[in-house]
């Protein structure tokens, strides 16, 4: 379900919004700033909290506002033109803005839930066998690619020969039962593994002798027990107290997000950590921005259900690559032939900038378009009159002026002529580079697995998040800055240079971990416990 809703929340958003990039910008910016805000207090709920009440509380949430996103976009789809009339246009924003809220709130949902079930629950089903936890990822990864082919291809599909409205409330449908299913499963895991219910009484007491030091040695404002003595003992101290405690909850959150950057700055994985954060700083992946391009270039729905689908069999094929490569060569030196070979695939992405059929055009100002619509009062695009509905579907749009008239278009822009060489390297290098991509994930999640201790597991995890989606944001900006066509190619020569840089951090790490053994194949790594971190690489403010 997850799944779906990621793939299709791009194309109704282009599709709301007059074929333009600029809805699915803002919503892709919402989701990285909450996310980048809110990743460590996220991490450190995960950490306070017993493990099942996470999971399900998590479930539920993502999977409720999924189905309420579904029923509202398919009350806009069903009355669309009697929004557009109602106070100017004003509603229909309105319903744009509540559409982006509760999806960013689904999300939110979504990465406790990838934090507590990939980066904790699998640590403790595992146990202290390497192989097994890695074995593990690749398995979990693999189930995630092969949603990533089936989900969009159904609603691909859907969306094709059907209509967005029928696709928003498969979508809802799909979520109601799977969440069921989900939720018996989590159970059925925590029952069968008892080692998950050791965790709440060990946590709470690490996280107050470790992340909070500092607020231990004031006042003490979050002991209940000190409060009522010193309560009986006079009658003046209550209120100052009850002051302080009201002022220390207030500040707390702000402290647990100070105190979970300076863990993770103190990791011994840390620029792994950065590395993989830098990979998220790109359009060359299939997220709403290069899935909203590639739409308005004239893929349709079904085409792009197959395009991902083919980047899954290639992310499994990465996963697979992961598994072997770590037994030859060690888990860091994986990671480093994994980032050899997804810089090596997007040299094609490089070239399709230059191939026929690119809409790049140096002498079009990357932001004519933003700067049309703030400056010289153009109209906001609207939803295509039904009669236009089957050019969208069929993939005819035009980027420039939200108009899907082919009479209006650009000649330059017209399919007919347009070569597909450059839509087709681009790609075609994106596909390919997800082998070295996923390969290149699963050793940076296995090394934060087993470098970071059990009661910084959440909070290091969710800072890790943030940082994701802090470079997530960055491209989102550019996008919204620059979103006309003739500048992607700019944009995916700026995603190409950040990639290296992630990779260039991530080398760093490896030769510091390594040193002369970097580039010796067969030698075994140093043994790390999770549980019995020295206190130095963790963070004691």
């Amino acid at each position: 379900g997850d799944r779906m809703w990621h793939f299709a929340v791009s194309v109704f958003l282009v599709e709301l919004y007059g074929n333009s990039l600029l809805l699915t910008a803002v919503y892709g910016l919402v989701v990285a700033g909450s996310v980048l805000l809110l990743g460590a207090l996220i991490g450190d709920w995960v950490d306070k909290n017993s493990r099942l009440k996470v999971a399900q509380t998590s479930l539920i949430v993502q999977n409720s506002s999924v189905i309420l996103c579904g029923i509202i976009l398919m009350i806009i789809f069903l009355f669309k033109t009697q929004l557009l009339t109602l106070y100017h246009g004003w509603l229909l924003t309105l319903c744009y803005i509540l559409v982006i809220t509760i999806a960013n709130i689904a999300n939110l949902a979504s990465t406790a839930t990838a934090i507590t079930i990939q980066r904790d629950w699998i640590v403790v089903v595992a146990g202290e066998d390497r192989s097994k936890l890695a074995d593990m990822n690749a398995t979990i990864r693999r189930i995630d690619q092969l949603t990533n082919i089936l989900a969009p291809m159904a609603v691909g599909q859907i969306m094709t020969f059907g209509s967005p409205m029928i696709g928003c409330g498969f979508i809802s449908a799909w979520n109601l039962m799977s969440m069921c299913v989900e939720y018996l499963l989590l159970w059925k895991v925590y029952q069968k593994t008892p080692t998950l219910a050791l965790k709440s009484a060990k946590v709470e007491e690490s996280e107050l002798k470790q992340l909070n030091v500092k607020k231990e040695s004031d006042m003490k404002p979050a002991e209940g027990v000190q409060l009522i003595i010193e309560k009986d003992k006079t009658g003046f101290e209550p209120q100052q107290e009850k002051e302080v405690g009201c002022a220390a909850r207030m500040a707390e959150p702000f402290i647990t997000f100070r105190d979970g950057w300076v863990a993770y700055y103190n990791q011994p994985v840390f620029l792994a950590g950065m590395g993989l954060a830098f990979l998220y700083m790109t359009v060359l992946g299939f997220d709403c921005i290069t899935t909203g391009y590639a739409y308005t270039q004239g893929l349709s729905g079904s085409v792009l259900s197959l395009l991902m689908g083919a980047s899954a069999v290639t992310g499994i094929t990465g996963t697979v690559a992961f598994t072997w490569l770590r037994r030859k060569c060690g888990l860091i030196r994986t990671g480093l032939i994994s980032g050899v070979a997804q810089l090596a695939c997007l040299v094609l992405c490089v070239i399709s900038v230059f191939m026929p059929g690119s809409p790049m055009d140096l002498t079009v100002s990357p932001f004519a378009d933003i700067s049309a619509r703030l400056f010289e009062k153009e109209p906001l695009p609207t939803i295509a009159p039904p009669e236009s509905e089957m050019i969208l579907a069929t993939g005819i749009p035009n980027l420039l002026n939200g108009s899907t008239t082919p009479a209006n278009s650009d000649p330059e822009m017209s399919p007919e002529p347009v070569p597909l060489i450059s839509v087709s390297l681009l790609f075609a290098g994106v596909i390919a580079a997800r082998v070295g991509l996923w390969s290149f994930d699963l050793t940076v999640t296995q090394l934060l697995q087993e470098n970071v201790i059990e009661s910084e597991r959440g909070i290091i995890n969710g800072v890790q998040n943030s940082m994701n989606y802090l470079l997530d944001l960055l491209h989102f900006i550019m996008v919204i800055l620059a979103p006309n066509p003739e500048a992607f190619g700019l944009l995916v020569l700026i995603s190409v240079s950040f990639v290296a840089m992630g990779h260039i951090m991530y080398f760093r790490f490896a030769q510091k971990s390594l040193g002369k053994q970097l580039f010796v194949c067969h030698t075994p790594e140093p043994k790390a416990a999770p549980d019995s971190s020295p206190p130095g690489n963790t963070s004691t403010v």
